[in-house]
């Protein structure tokens, strides 16, 4: 799968995603809301789904399967224990997998290995959203160019940090407060986005 740039995931308050959706700057977008009930979780998905098919940008539900295919998003991200991914890729033919791999290269291959589409590392720098994340070591990107999918960086990542990250072989960067706490959602979006235009330049 292709999968470039900008991966957005949602604030608590997902207004806030309206404008980075219309920038035209996000790769995916990943909703992710840990505190809320079903009920709220769905309708927010739905929204978010209408919204992201109308921008063109893929949902990513995180963590839910069934919530997943019931709004008709375009895939899932499982984190460790989020349910078994082999299971998840039997359940979601034609859709986007993703998978945490947090700072092991073993378990990107296994993730691989069960159909992920996708794998994620990280946190690459300290996270205010997961202050206990183990860290993710740069050159990791490196090592696992070799398994052949798009590698995502997530963890307290910022517009200043963000080309070395592209530097060490990240085809994405995932970031919640450094685009959504931004003054102006659409140009920092923008502005991520330069950061893979020059690289690709």
């Amino acid at each position: 799968m292709k999968l470039r740039g900008l991966y957005a995931i949602t604030p608590e308050d997902i207004g806030r995603v309206a404008p980075a959706l219309a920038s035209g700057a996000l790769c995916a977008l990943q909703y992710r809301n840990k505190s809320a009930d079903a009920a709220r979780r769905r309708d927010e998905a739905r929204a978010l789904a209408r919204l992201c098919r109308k921008h063109g940008v893929p949902l990513i539900v995180n963590d839910d399967v069934e919530l997943a295919l019931e709004v008709d998003a375009a895939g899932v991200h499982l984190g460790r224990d989020d349910g078994e991914l082999a299971v998840a890729r039997a359940r979601l033919p034609g859709r986007i997998l993703g998978a945490s791999c947090y700072d092991r290269l073993e378990l990107a291959e296994r993730a691989v290995a069960a159909g992920a589409d996708y794998v994620a590392f990280g946190s690459v720098f300290p996270s205010s959203t997961k202050p206990s994340a183990v860290r993710a070591p740069l050159a990791l990107f490196a090592r696992a160019r070799q398994l052949g999918v798009p590698l995502v960086a997530i963890g307290g990542i910022t517009l200043a940090s963000a080309p070395q990250l592209v530097a060490a072989g990240a085809d994405a960067v995932a970031v919640i407060s450094d685009l959504f706490d931004a003054p102006d959602v659409a140009a920092r979006a923008q502005a991520y986005a330069k950061v893979f235009a020059h690289e690709i330049a």
